[in-house]
């Protein structure tokens, strides 16, 4: 028998006959450590009380690990994890905070989308480096790759 953690909201019934998995089994599916999936659990990033089997060992169900997969994204696209928290906070508290909700990820998308405009702003010059040296390297003449006067030392 399961038993849900009394210090985590309580999660919807996992489905007819799920009994979950082991958290290594959810470190496997997820591609996180077992350390990180506890640490995910301490900080409150997972809305749902994970459940614990009769000896305490945590049995993640598929709402789990698809709500962790949420907070790996959120996590890989630069979101503070107070940031998460704070929205793990308003999805656990269910309906009446749509409108936060969205202006939190509204927020996030602008923040991701102003980082992917730097980032390409970036890769256009490492583009362009590597068109100059293609160029001074077919050429014959990549000796001229450094400015006058300046050499690197060692090599």
């Amino acid at each position: 028998m399961l038993e849900v953690n009394p210090q985590q909201p309580r999660k919807p019934a996992p489905a007819e006959g799920e009994i979950g998995v082991s958290i290594a089994e959810a470190a496997r599916r997820t591609g996180l450590s077992v350390h990180t999936l506890r640490y995910y659990e301490r900080a409150g990033l997972v809305i749902t009380g994970v459940g614990r089997t009769n000896g305490g060992r945590r049995r993640y169900h598929q709402v789990d690990l698809d709500w962790i997969s949420v907070c790996t994204k959120l996590r890989a696209t630069g979101m503070p994890i107070r940031t998460i928290q704070r929205y793990a906070r308003l999805v656990a508290e269910g309906h009446g905070n749509e409108e936060e909700r969205l202006a939190l990820m509204e927020a996030h998308s602008a923040d991701v989308t102003a980082k992917i405009a730097e980032l390409q702003e970036n890769l256009r010059l490492i583009d362009h480096k590597i068109d100059v040296y293609r160029g001074r390297l077919a050429a014959g003449d990549a000796d001229r790759l450094w400015a006058s006067g300046i050499r690197p030392t060692g090599g």
